[in-house]
C-alpha cells in the first residue's frame, strides 16, 4: 500500500521542524529517494487533501507526476495535528452548551411524571417547578448535577448495562 503512516509522520516533523521556512532540498530529497515518487506523492497529496499540508505535487496531462521538492508546507492543522496536547485546534474547538430554563423544566417535568408518587405530589411538583424563576431553576440544576457526579459510578455500570443489551459489549 502506498500510505504510509510513519512516513506521513516523518514529513509533517520535518516540515514542523522546518516551519516557517521550506524544509531543506536534501531532506527532501533523501526522502523521495528512499520511498520513490510515487509513494511520496501519494502520501504527500493524502495529508494534503486532510488540510494537514500544502503537497508541491502536480499532475500532468499525461499523468506524470512532478514533485517540487522545496514547495511542501506545513498548515496550522498539521501543526496541531502532531502537537500531543492538540494545539489550539483543542482550545478552539472547545463548545459550550447552553440550556434554555424551560428546557431544563420540561426535563425535571418529565422525571417527575414518570415517578412513582401519588398523582395528588406529581400535581404540586409540578406546579412548584413551574413557579420557580430562573435563578431557583439554577440552583436545582446545581443540586441535580452534584447529586449525578456523586452517583456516577452507578451511571457507568447503567451505561455498561445499556450497551450490553444493545449488542456493544
Amino acid at each position: 500500500m502506498k500510505l504510509d503512516r510513519d512516513l506521513q509522520r516523518e514529513i509533517l516533523t520535518m516540515l514542523a521542524d522546518a516551519h516557517p521556512r521550506a524544509p531543506e532540498i536534501a531532506t527532501v530529497r533523501a526522502i523521495h529517494d528512499r520511498v520513490g515518487e510515487e509513494v511520496l506523492a501519494s502520501n504527500l497529496l493524502y495529508l494534503e487533501g486532510h488540510g494537514l499540508l500544502t503537497s508541491g505535487v502536480t499532475m500532468s496531462l499525461d499523468g506524470s507526476i512532478m514533485i517540487s521538492l522545496a514547495a511542501q508546507e506545513i498548515t496550522s492543522k498539521g501543526l496541531d495535528f502532531i502537537q500531543d496536547d492538540g494545539g489550539i485546534s483543542a482550545i478552539l474547538g472547545v463548545v459550550t452548551v447552553r440550556l434554555h430554563s424551560d428546557t431544563i423544566k420540561d426535563l425535571i417535568e418529565a422525571k417527575i411524571q414518570e415517578a412513582d408518587l401519588p398523582p395528588a405530589d406529581k400535581k404540586r411538583w409540578l406546579d412548584l417547578l413551574r413557579s420557580l424563576p430562573a435563578d431557583a431553576t439554577k440552583h436545582l440544576v446545581q443540586k441535580l448535577v452534584e447529586m449525578g457526579l456523586a452517583n456516577a459510578p452507578a451511571a457507568v455500570l447503567a451505561i455498561g448495562a445499556f450497551l450490553k443489551s444493545h449488542g456493544h459489549g
